[in-house]
């Protein structure tokens, strides 16, 4: 039996939520969704340049959970831009931090 996931600490939660293709309904599109806590790893990984040890500590998590996290989130966001699919941020086991907001 998998043991739950650890609540992870999120510092942002991004404004806008889905982003799709521009001239194609959102109907006719298949949709990924981006966990809030992916998100977050992108954030503090690739837009604010920190290292994977310091990035697994603000989320509270060990950094090989990290690596796994953005190494999901990025697969996601490439499926996302690559086949032209919407992209759906939402949902994930995480606990906002006031503290972690830049």
């Amino acid at each position: 039996m998998a043991r739950k996931p650890k609540c992870r600490r999120v510092g942002h939660i991004p404004r806008a939520d889905y982003f799709k293709p521009a001239g194609i309904p959102a109907v006719d599109l298949e949709e990924v969704i981006l966990k809030i806590e992916e998100a977050e790893a992108l954030r503090l990984k690739d837009l604010l340049g920190l290292e994977q040890v310091e990035c697994a500590q603000l989320m509270g998590i060990s950094r090989t959970t990290f690596q796994r996290i953005l190494v999901e989130a990025r697969q996601k966001v490439a499926d996302a831009i690559i086949n032209g699919k919407a992209l759906m941020v939402q949902g994930g086991d995480y606990h906002f931090d006031r503290d972690l907001v830049d």
